[in-house]
């Protein structure tokens, strides 16, 4: 079993192991083990980010993104819940809806990319689709099995109040499962950044996924490292506010 400590500790831990792999970096590209122009030094990548985000080019690709995985993310969201109370509460739609959503799921998310360019061309909507492809199928079996979880205890109780189906997954089911049901976004919300990544590396023209696609195409590497280092932060970024909101929002779990 692990030792307990403190969040102050964690954090200090942390914050080590992620200076020690940049004093790795800086320490490989000082003596010169690999060439500027496969792995830059931390100073050429962090000094073309300052330049980048001086003339705007950083800070308006990184809300153009933001605004994409916002927006799919909230459609796949809201519908894989929809999705996921109806066949977690009733075996008919499971046996009818879950083996299509197995089949899919297995369906590798790169090779809708070329289709999606020919279902709705190369505007915005082709990068909701391809989060939505990435993060529905997943994320609605995922909610299943949190809904699942919920004890049938609770359950029985409602129908002894004599309260109705639809009460008793709106009152009951759904409120016991949203710890689990906001973790499972958490979790999600991080293969999402990805998809919205994969999507703007292909028929786009802004957005962190595609300057990487222009840094890579005239080997600009500090870039290129730079934008995945961008999108390594907002992703921890984005994770650890959905844990503390979790956190704040499920008070009651800890204590249980």
């Amino acid at each position: 079993m692990s030792a307990e400590f403190s969040t102050a500790t964690y954090v200090a831990i942390a914050v080590c192991a992620f200076l020690l792999l940049l004093a790795a970096w800086t320490i490989v590209s000082a003596i010169g083990l690999v060439q500027p122009i496969f792995l830059p030094s931390p100073y050429a990548v962090v000094a073309k980010l300052i330049k980048l985000a001086r003339d705007g080019t950083l800070g308006n690709d990184v809300a153009i993104s933001i605004y994409r995985i916002s927006i799919g993310f909230l459609i796949a969201s809201v519908m894989a819940l929809g999705t996921a109370i109806l066949i977690g509460a009733y075996r008919f739609w499971e046996a009818a809806i879950e083996p299509i959503l197995d089949f899919v799921r297995y369906m590798p998310v790169v090779a809708f990319v070329p289709l999606s360019i020919l279902w709705s061309g190369t505007s915005d909507v082709q990068k909701f689709l391809i989060i939505w492809i990435g993060t529905y199928f997943q994320q609605t079996l995922m909610f299943k099995d949190n809904i699942k979880r919920v004890p049938a205890d609770f359950v029985g109780f409602g129908r002894t109040l004599g309260m109705s189906d639809l009460r008793v997954l709106m009152r009951i089911v759904v409120p016991s499962a949203l710890p689990q049901i906001w973790d499972t976004l958490r979790i999600s919300l991080g293969w999402a950044w990805t998809w919205v990544t994969l999507a703007e590396l292909v028929a786009a023209n802004s957005g962190l996924g595609y300057r990487i696609t222009v840094a890579q195409r005239y080997l600009q590497t500090d870039m290129a490292i730079g934008y995945i280092l961008v999108l390594g932060v907002l992703g921890l970024a984005t994770d650890q506010i959905m844990r503390f909101l979790g956190r704040q929002f499920f008070k009651y779990e800890k204590r249980t």
